[in-house]
């Protein structure tokens, strides 16, 4: 620090410095010469495995940081991401200060790890630019170290130069370090103290760059922390001055390492707090670093991916990966090489950690990447089916000693890979048909190739859109852009009205009934219930049928062209109608063969017998016309877990709250489910546990679900038969768990159980529904109580967010038994406890755990507002004093005070009116992070000539066009920042103290804000009869 004594400047406030353990001098890794050949080719190459355990090394024997295993790629209730994408992420309860106390977390100081990332969906999506060049990755590693509130910017710097030049032996020429240069308009300054830093560690002043908010300030998001960084970046070519390409965008200049210093916090209403702690965010990128140490410009290049891109080329036959892009990668094989490399990591993380690809959130991101890969490997590196899997155990060896779970999950990776490849590519080949039918039937190079078919191919097939963009792109066509937005927003709509419940927009009339039923058959839908469970898995039945007859809205019609929408009726279907409560079956239908436009299914209903599918016809369709029905599988399993959930949610209500529980409706779809029932009130929290439990010891039985058809009359005499008051039909379909209808029918068992009329779908075991959660339960009217349910991962999720809450809601009690508490702590804290009380409102958690903690946060809220208005008080008290000393008692007293909020002000005028009660009262102060002006006043009680809503209208009015709301006695109003400066600007001949404490002064003040005299409410001029008092 002697720079900063010798330049006489003071360095901001930080945590004391603690220099960081040293034990015995340790040989590095490798020789190092400090010269260019030391990273050379010809140099023996540092192996990636040697580069990570030799910045954990560095960090735990030599700088005495604690390592920490990686947190898993999925984020454990964070619903702001996607996937884990920085090493932080984990760490983000210390960062905020929302760590449970009590946790092993509340006691780290030095951490370091090695976590791993994922970069694709989201905010950060490399997705698309992965295998255009050599620095991309969906999946990467992220080597970190972090101080919370022991060392700060000088130890950061210290360690990471030492490390770089002396541990891993980069020579120091090739390197250049970037500093803050500030914000003047964000009122921030440069940062010169690391700049200093960084010159006292030796680095030349030409290699110690300024850069601005862009490239070296760091903010978490919105809201949170953040600070000015700096960054260090490495020249592959040396031996010149390579300032000018700092940040320039050269990839011969590239950044390695990242240093964040945490030292403020930005606000919900952007201004910025210097952080009660400091803390240190470093991060360096593992495939970047042992690019530089093995001497390669491409990351593809270390033996992170060599090893991956020598196993591809086995299994496809293709040439050797040469690292061409761009024009020079003819057949785009090497782009195909870095793609299948790249994804077959990132599958084989993301699955090991329990990410599957899906049909949402980042489980549908997995999908994406899976279909991206297959398609690359098979056809444009003519490998054979299965090769994208194989390369699973390649990624193990290089990756399973360091994240252990690589090598446990190796054989569900593989089954997972090989599984979804099988479906992909049946449906590849089927676009690729579809593709080349649409081309061959026009010239669309000069012209828009047709969106319909695009989004059929996203929509009814899978197909991620930047991959059918460059299908496209390698046939020399485009898409017509504003016809597939235009048909996005209107599947928006189509999926907003289906959450909502909305009914399908086509229903059969009275007069279509009847034509009907003089020549159509009714539609046999038996095989909507004709699935079975192979190794675990769901086997839909196929289903080819003939289209019987075309509704068009208005009457029936013989043939229907397309992109027309339309009702479909057909002698049998697979699909499930809307009925019992549960949604309809979503899928496509296709003519004459796959290579024809699938047609979407819009909706399903049934009326008088008949199935009506409703749908958009992609190309002209007629009656008798043979059709395939394809069914959306994943949608359909979805439904019959939560309507499966449902009866086991209705059979536990009613042995937890007595055989008094009747239904009154549900709702079961995809994502949830929903079920109303008689409660004399809402469920307690024991309640609500009891009901979870019973229905999570039914899940972990595996019971089966037994169904059949009996007649009405044979049903309702099934002992413990759940039933709700509706017509059914007859015959009608029974659904048992774990006890067979025959047994029930017998009167052979005495167990209770699940047994109701019902004519969904249903699992075949409960064991696939994994986990139930009651995100709500609320009385809807008087005696009706209404859950909404969760399952599968979706309840994991409300659980982990539930955690993370609770560890929120128990920082926010300690803070506030925290002894440093000034006003600004406390508002924050008042602001803090409601935000997460918005929080807990909202997030899906378990409602159980919803009350307890909105009950801790009510008292929270309660105790940190009283302790927000004690030292307001306090403050306002201190205030007044100061202003009485400075100014004594005087009729009229206008004066600025210093303040944020303006209950501060109203508090400072109320003491100062109670200390002078008859004295005229005005307090303007600024607030600083907003630039709005705070005023207050307040007159005495017997002022028949001011009304101070008058005086506080016309001062705020002429502040920039304010507004002020009170009374006849007190007012409190707000301008902006445009005029105070105008407004307390005196004279030269007279002082400030006489402006404001005589009623001339207040003349003269008011003329210079402009303001024409008030009037009160007799029509009086009030700064008139001010001024002659």
């Amino acid at each position: 620090m002697n720079r900063l004594v010798a330049r006489g400047l003071r360095p901001p406030y930080r945590p004391p410095y603690r220099p960081p353990y040293r034990p015995p001098y340790r040989p590095p890794l490798r020789a190092s010469p400090h010269s260019a050949r030391a990273l050379s080719r010809a140099a023996p190459r540092l192996p990636a495995a040697r580069v990570r355990s030799g910045f954990l090394d560095f960090f735990r024997d030599q700088q005495g940081h604690r390592l920490v295993p990686s947190a898993p790629v999925l984020p454990r209730g964070d619903p702001s991401l996607l996937f884990v994408n920085a090493g932080m992420n984990q760490f983000k309860p210390l960062l905020l200060g929302a760590v449970d106390p009590r946790s092993e977390m509340a006691s780290y100081r030095r951490v370091a790890n090695s976590q791993k990332c994922v970069r694709a969906g989201g905010k950060h999506n490399d997705l698309e630019d992965v295998g255009r060049d050599h620095t991309h990755h969906t999946f990467f590693e992220m080597l970190g170290s972090w101080s919370f509130g022991d060392y700060f910017k000088e130890g950061a710097c210290s360690m990471a130069w030492s490390l770089l030049t002396e541990h891993y032996g980069i020579p120091a020429d090739r390197l250049y370090v970037s500093y803050f240069a500030g914000d003047a308009g964000a009122g921030l300054p440069a940062d010169e103290e690391t700049r200093l830093i960084w010159l006292d560690v030796g680095v030349p002043p030409g290699r110690v760059l300024p850069f601005g908010l862009k490239d070296n300030f760091w903010e978490m998001g919105d809201t949170g922390p953040c600070g000015p960084c700096t960054e260090i970046h490495y020249d592959h070519v040396g031996g010149r001055d390579a300032a000018p390409l700092v940040n320039a965008g050269s990839p011969d200049v590239v950044e390695i390492w990242n240093l964040v210093f945490m030292q403020y916090n930005r606000e919900a209403d952007r201004r910025l707090r210097l952080l009660p702690q400091f803390s240190v965010d470093t991060g360096m990128g593992l495939e970047r670093l042992v690019g530089v140490l093995q001497g390669q410009r491409s990351n593809y290049d270390t033996d992170l991916f060599t090893p991956l891109l020598d196993a591809i080329q086995q299994r496809s036959g293709a040439g050797p990966y040469a690292g061409r892009t761009g024009a020079a990668d003819q057949g785009r094989v090497d782009m195909a090489y870095r793609v299948v490399a790249d994804h077959a990591r990132t599958l084989a993380v993301c699955i090991a950690d329990g990410v599957h690809p899906g049909m949402s959130g980042p489980e549908l991101v997995l999908r994406r990447i899976l279909r991206r890969a297959v398609r690359f490997c098979v056809e444009v590196l003519q490998a054979p089916q299965g090769s994208l899997a194989s390369l699973v155990p390649t990624v193990c060896h290089s990756l399973g000693d360091v994240y252990p779970e690589l090598h446990r999950e190796k054989d569900r990776v593989m089954d997972l890979i090989n599984e979804n490849e099988d479906q992909f590519l049946a449906a590849l080949r089927r676009g690729s048909q579809l593709i080349q039918r649409t081309l061959d039937r026009k010239d669309y190079k000069h012209g828009g190739f047709p969106a319909a078919v695009v989004w059929s191919l996203h929509r009814d097939l899978g197909f991620p859109l930047d991959l059918v963009d460059l299908m496209l792109e390698e046939r020399g066509v485009q898409v017509d852009l504003q016809e597939l937005e235009r048909l996005k927003a209107e599947n928006q709509q189509l999926m907003s009205d289906l959450r909502s419940g909305a009914p399908p927009q086509l229903t059969l009339d009275v007069h279509t009934l009847a034509a009907l039923q003089q020549s159509v058959p009714h539609t046999d839908d038996t095989l909507k219930y004709r699935y079975r469970l192979e190794r675990d898995r769901y086997v839909f039945p196929a289903c080819t049928a003939t289209v019987l007859a075309l509704y068009d809205g208005g009457a029936l019609v013989p043939e229907v062209g397309g992109g027309q929408r339309c009702g479909v009726i057909l002698d049998r279907t697979s699909f499930y109608s809307q009925q019992g409560g549960q949604a309809y079956d979503q899928g496509y239908f296709t003519r004459d063969g796959p290579q024809h436009v699938p047609c979407p299914v819009e909706a399903v209903v049934t009326v008088g017998g008949y199935v009506l599918h409703q749908v958009r016809a992609a190309d002209r369709l007629r009656t008798g016309d043979q059709v395939e029905l394809h069914l959306d599988q994943v949608h359909r399993w979805s439904c019959m877990v939560k309507h499966t959930a449902t009866h086991l949610l209705n059979f536990s209500l009613r042995e937890v709250l007595g055989p008094g529980v009747q239904q009154r409706g549900a709702h079961v779809s995809a994502e949830r489910l929903r079920f109303d029932f008689t409660a004399k009130g809402s469920l307690s929290i024991p309640q609500l546990e009891q009901v979870e439990g019973r229905v999570r010891d039914i899940i972990a039985a595996n019971h089966v679900v037994h169904s059949q058809e009996l007649s009405l009359e044979t049903a309702r005499g099934i002992g413990g038969l759940r039933t709700v008051d509706e017509v059914y039909p007859d015959p009608v379909r029974v659904v048992s768990v774990g006890v067979p209808i025959s047994e029930l029918l017998d009167g052979q068992t005495e167990t209770k159980t699940s047994v109701e009329l019902c004519c969904g779908t249903h699992l075949l075991r409960t064991g696939a529904i994994q986990d139930l959660v009651i995100v709500s339960e609320k009385q809807i009217v008087k005696g009706i109580s209404r859950v909404v349910a969760v399952t599968g991962r979706e309840a994991t999720k409300a659980r982990e967010a539930a955690q993370v809450l609770t560890q929120q809601v128990n920082a926010l009690s300690a803070r506030l038994t925290s002894s440093a508490l000034d006003l600004d702590f406390a508002q924050r804290l008042s602001k803090d406890v409601g935000i997460v009380s918005d929080a807990v409102d909202t997030t899906p958690i378990p409602q159980g755990r919803r009350r307890d903690l909105q009950l801790r946060l009510r008292s929270l809220q309660r105790s940190s507002n009283t302790r927000v208005r004690k030292l307001e008080a306090r403050e306002a008290a201190v205030r007044a004093q100061a202003l009485l000393e400075k100014s004594g008692v005087k009729e009229v007293l206008v004066d600025a005070v210093e303040a944020e909020s303006l209950s501060v002000v109203m508090k400072t005028v109320n003491q100062l009116s109670a200390a002078t009660p008859q004295s005229h009262v005005m307090l303007l102060a600024l607030q600083r992070h907003s630039g709005k002006i705070l005023c207050a006043c307040q007159v005495p009680k017997d002022s028949a000539s001011l009304s101070a809503t008058d005086w506080a209208a016309a001062v705020c009015a002429h502040l920039g066009g304010g507004s002020a709301t009170g009374s006849a006695l007190v007012a409190r109003g707000t301008g902006s920042s445009g005029d105070i400066t105008e407004a307390l600007r005196t004279r030269r001949d007279v002082s400030q103290s006489e402006m404001r404490c005589c009623p001339v002064s207040m003349l003269m003040l008011l003329k210079e804000l402009k303001i024409s005299p008030a009037h009160n409410s007799t029509g009086e001029p009030v700064i008139g009869r001010l001024s002659d008092q």
